[in-house]
């Protein structure tokens, strides 16, 4: 056997608080990645709606994330759609309001706000009630505390912690962590990540370099 199949939604038997989220979110600006799950006692359904906030189609970012990565319990992105116009002396959005108060209102400015695509990589643990604000790129490998926010990019497999979330330490020393990018073994055939966990979970990067 090669593990579950990433296509359901309820990968754990009587466990149903967790879910793999490619399957459950279908949503245009939305990209998860095979076996990236998020744990809720509410149950993983309401993801999107949840833990997604202020994301609008009109404003044009995207929330990536990539594979094999853990969300746990209320994890919150801030889109840029939360954002306000900043160039004038009130930061008030009078123009949603509309009655007369739209006149003049250029749609444009809010996009000028916008800090890009929230990216969150491969095999990255948020912790609990972290909060991941817009434009932030998370790499490859790294840890987000519980309760963090993360208000500027988290380099691949630093550990990250408090507001503003700021590196703690890096979880390997410069030479491994630039060969685990290279190997990138969650881009592997799933058949050959299940031949190599032990040296995955066991950290043998020789194994990995071998079977790369």
């Amino acid at each position: 056997m090669n593990g579950p199949d990433p296509r359901e939604r309820y990968p754990m038997p009587d466990f149903p608080r967790v879910g793999f989220l490619k399957p459950l979110v279908d949503r245009p600006n939305i990209e998860i990645g095979d076996y990236t799950y998020y744990d809720d006692p509410a149950g993983p359904d309401s993801f999107a709606d949840k833990c997604v906030l202020y994301h609008y189609d009109f404003i044009g970012d995207r929330l990536i994330i990539g594979r094999f990565t853990a969300l746990a319990r209320d994890v919150r992105f801030v889109m840029n759609g939360a954002n306000h116009v900043m160039d004038g002396f009130s930061t008030y959005p009078f123009n949603i309001f509309a009655k007369g108060w739209e006149a003049g209102f250029d749609p444009a400015a809010y996009r000028s706000t916008c800090r890009g695509d929230t990216i969150v990589g491969n095999d990255v643990w948020i912790g609990m009630e972290a909060m991941v604000m817009p434009g932030v790129t998370i790499g490859d490998g790294a840890i987000v505390a519980s309760r963090s926010v993360v208000t500027s990019d988290v380099a691949p497999y630093a550990v990250a912690g408090g507001n503003p979330a700021r590196a703690i330490r890096r979880r390997f020393d410069d030479d491994t962590v630039a060969a685990l990018l290279d190997i990138a073994w969650w881009s592997w055939p799933v058949e050959k990540i299940t031949r190599n966990l032990a040296a995955i979970r066991g950290g043998d990067i020789e194994a990995l370099r071998n079977a790369a």
